[in-house]
């Protein structure tokens, strides 16, 4: 089971993430869309990219932009999302990334008096065809090549997010990542859809919480790490050690190494 970390906002380049990532024996980076360094144009340098990893002799996974929202209603909008994550596929087939990591937008919402209206669950026609059209866009540029786009968990699935991502899956392309630490803070909501799919489950985002406070150090909280660990290691998922400091993160890994994990 490969572990890897972040990109470290506490680190402005990629070469100070890369040297820690290969001094702690971890095995890839999971560059994060939404710091300038690694948008979508930076992820396009193919060739930085790759003297990085080949020097310091670890890949890459990425993480897409959290704001991305291929649905949106208005279509320049969505098109600009679109022509986003294309892009970014096109580039992660050159570097040779297995994943992408994505967040499911839950969209605009009304506050009535007595409900939130999510506009997504009110057009839910509109919202469903659009994910269609995305899957299957990701799907034909894929093709039959070994990349995936993992759906992360983070405050609690919708049910029109269900709906969609039920869509998503489909397409061989698409897989789950479990962030643990997310999970935990919405009250495990949703633990029993990700394991009702425990097959297309790929990927783990890994950090310790305490109540609604998550990315803590691997040991200083009370989520059951050894049970999601040994449910990593049986689907054969990466694990990203999601801590948000090179001294979390250092940490993290000696907790792994006593546990042996």
């Amino acid at each position: 089971m490969d572990y890897g970390m972040p990109t470290l906002i506490e680190f402005d380049t990629l070469q100070e993430n890369a040297a820690l990532c290969h001094d702690l024996g971890l095995k890839f980076i999971e560059l994060n869309m939404n710091l300038p360094q690694y948008t979508e144009e930076a992820v396009r340098n193919v060739d930085f990219l790759t003297e990085i990893s080949r020097q310091y002799g670890i890949y890459y996974t990425i993480h897409l932009d959290e704001n991305m929202n291929v649905c949106d209603f208005n279509n320049r909008v969505a098109d600009a999302y679109e022509e986003t994550v294309y892009e970014t596929l096109k580039a992660a087939i050159k570097l040779e990334v297995p994943l992408i990591n994505m967040h499911m937008h839950k969209g605009v919402y009304i506050t009535l008096p007595d409900k939130k209206e999510f506009l997504f669950d009110k057009y839910k026609d509109r919202y469903l065809e659009k994910i269609e059209r995305f899957g299957k866009c990701c799907s034909e540029i894929i093709g039959d090549r070994k990349l995936v786009i993992s759906i992360e968990n983070t405050d609690g699935y919708k049910s029109f997010q269900r709906e969609g991502i039920d869509r998503l899956l489909q397409y061989p392309v698409f897989t789950l990542t479990w962030d643990i630490g997310h999970s935990h803070a919405a009250k495990d909501m949703d633990e029993a859809y990700i394991l009702l799919h425990r097959e297309k489950l790929k990927h783990f985002h890994i950090h310790d919480a305490l109540g609604l406070q998550n990315h803590l150090t691997l040991g200083s909280g009370e989520i059951d790490l050894f049970g999601r660990l040994k449910t990593a290691e049986d689907t054969k998922s990466r694990c990203v050690l999601e801590t948000k400091t090179a001294w979390s993160l250092t940490e993290s890994v000696k907790w792994l190494k006593e546990n042996k994990f």
